[in-house]
């Protein structure tokens, strides 16, 4: 295995969240974490979902927003860059980037990120 494997920002991809996505890194390799650089156009709203299993922190490099986390006693915040957010293990999530501009950040997964741990439930009653 490489020490170090540089990442192609031609790697972009839409994913169906409403955001897209450069996978930084994720290896089956080495299962204990991922990194991934997500993009949210200006004024979007990913989708509401969660991930089994893995817990996901948010660190937010350049943009503002607002992100919500949880059901009923759901944490809304506004965010900007420096912020970290932490997202437990089967926990409710979706994030906002403002209308001035487009939102980017960083997704920190433990263990990594794989499409089978990604639920899409139906939109909390509470929203």
């Amino acid at each position: 295995m490489d020490a170090q494997i540089a990442h192609d920002e031609g790697d972009e991809y839409f994913f169906r969240e409403g955001c897209h996505i450069t996978e930084w890194w994720n290896r089956s390799e080495d299962g204990a974490a991922s990194i991934a650089r997500v993009r949210v156009e200006a004024g979007v709203a990913t989708r509401w979902h969660r991930l089994a299993g893995v817990t996901e922190r948010y660190v937010i490099l350049s943009g503002r927003g607002r992100v919500e986390v949880g059901d009923s006693d759901r944490l809304c915040e506004e965010i900007g860059p420096g912020d970290v957010v932490l997202i437990p293990p089967d926990t409710l999530q979706r994030i906002t980037a403002g209308t001035d501009g487009e939102l980017l950040f960083l997704a920190v997964c433990t263990p990594r990120f794989t499409p089978a741990c990604y639920e899409e439930p139906d939109r909390p009653s509470t929203a």
